[in-house]
């Protein structure tokens, strides 16, 4: 993973988080439905942008970076819901969210910077 790169970065970070956010979920709390929504879709960000990086064109590279940004979206409602439906913290949702919309940010500044040069 280089260095330099943020997103790819943060996404494998947040995978990471929510992979152990699972783990958690399921065996302290028996919760399995809506922590394996989390899990898949956490988790598909950085498949998505580590695709996006060995995308074959530029046109490959924004369809990745886009499936990635549906996951994000997708992770950002499971977290709520878990929240709201007590499974998390407000503590332990608000440093998740704060991850998330810091992913969101990021992958839409790529996008729309690739929109703009295609322009």
């Amino acid at each position: 993973m280089k260095k330099d790169n943020i997103i790819q970065m943060k996404s494998y970070d947040f995978a990471v988080r929510v992979v152990k956010l699972y783990k958690h979920l399921s065996s302290e709390k028996k919760e399995f439905v809506l922590s394996k929504q989390l899990l898949r879709s956490g988790t598909s960000i950085g498949a998505n942008v580590e695709e996006a990086i060995g995308g074959q064109s530029r046109k490959d590279f924004f369809a990745k970076l886009t499936i990635a940004y549906k996951e994000a979206r997708e992770s950002h409602y499971w977290i709520r819901l878990l929240k709201d439906t007590d499974f998390l913290s407000d503590k332990e949702s608000k440093s998740l969210i704060e991850d998330i919309e810091e992913i969101l940010k990021i992958i839409g500044s790529i996008q729309k910077t690739i929109r703009n040069t295609n322009s």
